[in-house]
């Protein structure tokens, strides 16, 4: 997908305003150039640790939170190559000295397929007026055994010693029919399944 014969390619235009719908574009130049405000910016990142494999899948998110300080907008990208999951995501941080009074926080993530222990999904099926099934959202989460959290839990109260807790990093995706849409729905459980045959027993 990044290969050099796909850098020679005149830059694409924008596909729609920046948030449209993602899920028909099988590529993922075409989609984050569709769903992304800073598509660039995600290419580049996911490109540099892609190299030459070929994408097999992938997931995108945008949240839009309003502040104090105006409207800030989180970027995720989760991107699969068959040995590894690449996760990208930005967030625009507010910077008095820099132009405009945001800078883009840019991040790249790579973890290899094996490190993850557990790929859980859980679908939320409905019917619509027809009687038909409908995929209503999409709940995803893959767990690796890397701490993320230890707390100490008071097993008794008068016990001396306490027992430590200890919360494995994970990452969770989800989409439903407000957020996201059934094409998008389709394509987080597409990606859940893949990831769900990649990963090593």
């Amino acid at each position: 997908m990044f290969s050099r014969a796909a850098r020679r390619r005149p830059a694409m235009r924008r596909l729609g305003p920046a948030g449209s719908d993602w899920s028909p574009y099988a590529r993922l130049d075409d989609a984050v150039h569709a769903y992304f405000l800073h598509a660039d910016v995600a290419l580049d990142a996911i490109a540099g640790v892609l190299g030459r494999r070929k994408v097999r899948g992938f997931t995108l998110e945008r949240v839009v939170d309003l502040t104090e300080a105006g409207t800030s907008v989180w970027q995720e990208a989760a991107v699969c190559d068959g040995r590894r999951l690449i996760l990208w995501h930005s967030e625009e941080l507010a910077d008095d000295a820099a132009p405009g009074g945001t800078v883009l926080d840019s991040s790249v993530q790579v973890l290899p397929l094996d490190a993850i222990g557990h790929v859980g999904m859980r679908t939320l099926v409905g019917r619509d007026e027809r009687g038909q099934r409908v995929d209503r959202g999409v709940y995803l989460v893959l767990a690796t055994a890397t701490p993320h959290e230890l707390s100490a839990v008071q097993s008794e109260p008068d016990a001396p010693v306490a027992a430590a807790r200890f919360r494995p990093e994970a990452f969770r995706f989800s989409k439903s029919l407000e957020d996201g849409g059934p094409g998008q729905i389709a394509r987080l459980i597409a990606f859940g399944r893949l990831l769900g045959r990649l990963v090593p027993s």
